[in-house]
């Protein structure tokens, strides 16, 4: 059994959508590059695969709940709001933290450096996914647990991995790259931990 990190560029693919992913990305970090003073980076999302000796593989990451998604089950273990708290009754502005057997992650197929092994010891793994019942689930794209940095897809990694003991594995994001809302989810799991 192991449990690999992946590093996605923001907006990889083609699928309808992502060219707004890309553009309002480049936008997000042309003003935080200019606010902090340094040269822009690239911008990565994160997920996780667990490989069981089975060869069951399990996908974890945070994303938009689909359109007309019926009965497909996806692992959804939590969801939460994009933006703010009152839109959450509209599925456009709702997530949801997926631990999906036999699951997808559209655009794994463009990672870079990746896979990471983060781990391959079998009760680290599994706590990994147990910790995922806990997860929290914040308004995306906001700093409601005063960490200084929004929550996203990769606060969730980061947490999940923070929660387990394994944020070490992770390293940095490839290219000199940056993966914004992964220290929110190192705080936040510092502030939990049993």
């Amino acid at each position: 059994m192991r449990l690999d990190l992946y590093w996605i560029p923001l907006g990889a693919g083609e699928r309808p959508g992502q060219g707004v992913v890309r553009v309002c990305g480049r936008i997000f970090e042309t003003l935080a590059s200019l606010v902090d003073r340094r040269p822009r980076q690239r911008l990565f999302h994160s997920a996780l695969i667990v490989t069981a000796n089975s060869g069951v593989v399990t996908t974890v990451e945070m994303a938009p709940i689909p359109s007309g998604s019926g009965s497909i089950d996806r692992g959804v273990v939590a969801e939460g709001t994009v933006g703010m708290k009152w839109l959450h009754r509209l599925r456009v502005f709702r997530y949801e933290v997926r631990c999906w057997p036999n699951g997808s992650i559209p655009d794994l197929a463009y990672s870079l450096a990746s896979p990471v092994l983060i781990t391959d010891v079998p009760a680290l793994v599994q706590k990994a996914l147990d910790s995922l019942s806990d997860v929290p689930t914040p308004v995306w794209g906001r700093d409601e647990m005063q960490t200084g940095e929004m929550w996203n897809s990769n606060s969730v990694i980061a947490w999940v991995l923070a929660r387990s003991g394994l944020d070490d594995a992770a390293g940095p994001p490839p290219e000199n790259g940056r993966a914004p809302g992964w220290d929110a989810g190192l705080a936040v799991a510092g502030r939990t931990i049993d």
